[in-house]
């Protein structure tokens, strides 16, 4: 049985679409839908409570403490033997619970992970921050593509998580984010196998501002460093690839202004190549501009963090959860 475990923290429109979504969903065994409150200003309550009659649904209110930890709670108190964990922000396609049981009926794992994409009813900001955080052009295509290098990590957005697995890892730990990659990686350690469900594609909204969305990927980069420094055998140099590009950036500009254009002259094909191919996909111009101003932002934002962390965590030594506070929940 399966048992969705959805930790929302001041967004009840967006968990009523999201249960709008999973009313559709078209499978006919039992599932149940735990939501976790974590502490919201503005709850759930009134949204949820339309639902009751056509799902399953159990409802909890904690105080704030976190995303892992609120998942955690979940799945302490969901009925079913398999978790299925989704942020609040996300819809679900109608074939997306037949997907994963079809995969884990044939081929099961304690633990998957699914690609997402932009709905065609997202704004077209949402569409150009999703081409930025999807694209094989930015990311490597790490975050839902078979062909992505070395082993599959599923992102807490959507992920499944068997309760063996859960109860030998005792689930999420207290850093925010990166407690998705941190506990695939202790379920590597225990033996555990990880696998990507391709069809089991939820549609993400992600952030909803330039800003916020800054923010989040800046969080990222500050993220890893600490995550090489627990798990020192799964850092790689492609962790790199956004802080190298900043450094590549300001060394263009250095050469230009006293050399050649050259380098400037290899970003700007790039930056091309990336707006053409956010043309292709949605078919928009102003999305594909959005869509390079999302790329630039992602790197310098990832970049930027990931080079302050390595200095204060990996250089100076310092200890993450007294250098980087905010990013633990206690």
């Amino acid at each position: 049985m399966y048992s969705f475990i959805i930790p929302v923290y001041n967004r009840p429109q967006e968990i009523f679409e999201l249960l709008e979504s999973m009313v559709a969903l078209t499978f006919d065994k039992p599932y149940e839908i735990v939501i976790v409150e974590d502490g919201s200003t503005e709850d759930s309550k009134e949204c949820i409570a339309c639902f009751h009659n056509q799902l399953d649904i159990s409802y909890y209110e904690k105080q704030n403490t976190g995303p892992g930890d609120s998942r955690n709670y979940g799945m302490l108190r969901a009925t079913g033997d398999y978790f299925i964990i989704l942020d609040s922000d996300v819809i679900l396609p109608s074939d997306y619970l037949l997907a994963v049981d079809k995969y884990l009926s044939t081929s099961f794992v304690h633990c998957y992970g699914g690609p997402d994409d932009a709905h065609v009813k997202f704004s077209k900001l949402q569409k150009a921050i999703s081409f930025s955080m999807t694209s094989y052009l930015t990311t490597g295509g790490i975050r839902g593509k078979k062909s992505a290098v070395g082993k599959f990590q599923p992102r807490s957005f959507n992920m499944g998580l068997s309760r063996e697995a859960f109860n030998a890892t005792q689930g999420f730990g207290d850093i925010h984010p990166g407690e998705d990659p941190d506990l695939t990686i202790r379920l590597w350690k225990q033996g555990y196998e990880t696998a990507l469900i391709e069809e089991a594609k939820v549609f993400h909204k992600r952030r909803i501002s330039w800003h916020k969305f800054y923010i989040q990927v800046n969080k990222f980069g500050l993220v890893r460093p600490i995550l090489n420094l627990w798990h020192p055998k799964t850092a790689k140099l492609t962790y790199w690839f956004p802080a190298f590009f900043i450094l590549f950036v300001i060394a263009s500009i250095i050469v230009a202004f006293f050399s050649t254009w050259v380098p400037l002259a290899f970003l700007g094909v790039y930056l091309f190549i990336l707006w053409v191919s956010a043309l292709q996909k949605y078919s928009n111009f102003g999305i594909a501009c959005m869509s390079v101003s999302a790329a630039l932002i992602q790197f310098y934002g990832y970049g930027s963090g990931f080079l302050k962390s390595y200095y204060y965590i990996h250089l100076l030594k310092r200890d993450p959860k007294k250098q980087f506070k905010k990013l633990f929940f206690k």
